[in-house]
């Protein structure tokens, strides 16, 4: 019998109770007639090229289009389902095994009834700003192309030193910085990295970018927001090597001359939600927020 549709199940490798979960989902799906594929996200760690057909991805995968895209781990394994699923513009709901769950929908006890709701059509799809990020480095061969739904960053590896790193907008010159690490973050990744450097905290309603500079040495040293048009290049200086960190998984060597450049994704991550999600409860609930 040919299937009704197909589901992705990206598991964390090492979370026992996300292979308990993915066993029962992929039975749940498979009597309903649905050809389900099933990944460990350490499968998506690898350096990669184009976002939407890199060796990033799982054997396998990177051709396939699927109805859904459901993560069963953190927000960690919920990053990496995104960037198996954007290309091909498949929803994708998150089921919260982590310790913050900022970007999943449901909790394990919630899972059956949430594929309830996806197979009946009872979900809405809220859209997420990507990020477009080009490494142009040895390690990479040249111009490589990966996508991020939450940030950039290029950090240093030395302790006890700093990185020197021009910085182009759109083009042009803005500043060199020197600085323990520089990011570009998308709205959804402003409370990530980007919060814990005193950047912005961004409504995932809006399409923009944040630069924001991690411990920099310069009098100037505010957060920039940015257009999704906007282009950001960072090209390392000096003799002092670093590291790309994409989404806190992909780890790129960079060095002198190098360059990182980040601008809004073509095609926006979709985040299977039940209702209207609430950005400022969710905030308050999250961070542990209360009023005085």
């Amino acid at each position: 019998m040919a299937s009704v549709g197909s589901v992705l199940l990206v598991v964390h490798p090492e979370h026992s109770t996300a292979r308990a979960l993915a066993s029962e989902a992929r039975r749940w799906w498979e009597t309903r007639g649905f050809a389900v594929r099933v990944v460990g996200d350490e499968a998506t760690g690898a350096l990669g090229g184009d976002p939407s057909a890199s060796e990033d991805r799982p054997r396998g995968t990177r051709d396939e289009r699927f109805d859904f895209a459901i993560s069963l781990g953190g927000d960690g394994t919920m990053l990496r389902t995104v960037g198996l699923a954007c290309a091909g513009r498949t929803p994708v709901l998150g089921v919260n095994l982590g310790r913050m769950g900022y970007l999943t929908e449901v909790e394990p006890g919630g899972m059956l009834p949430a594929f309830e709701h996806l197979s009946a059509g009872n979900y809405q799809v809220e859209e997420r700003m990507t990020l477009e990020v080009t490494i142009d480095s040895a390690a990479t061969g040249g111009p490589a192309g990966f996508l991020s739904l939450n940030e950039a960053i290029v950090e240093k590896i030395a302790p006890g030193h700093t990185i020197r790193v021009g910085v182009d907008i759109s083009g042009r010159r803005f500043l060199t910085y020197v600085a323990d690490g520089l990011l570009v973050c998308t709205p959804t990744g402003s409370t990530a990295y980007n919060l814990s450097a005193r950047g912005p905290v961004v409504s995932p309603r809006l399409n923009a970018m944040v630069f924001t500079a991690v411990a920099p040495h310069l009098v100037f040293d505010r957060s920039l927001v940015l257009g999704p048009s906007e282009t950001v290049t960072f090209t390392l200086l000096a003799d002092r090597p670093a590291t790309v960190v994409l989404d806190g998984a992909r780890v790129v060597p960079l060095n002198e001359g190098e360059t990182v450049t980040c601008e809004g994704g073509k095609e926006p991550a979709r985040l299977v939600t039940f209702g209207q999600r609430d950005f400022h409860a969710l905030l308050r609930s999250r961070f542990g927020l209360a009023d005085r």
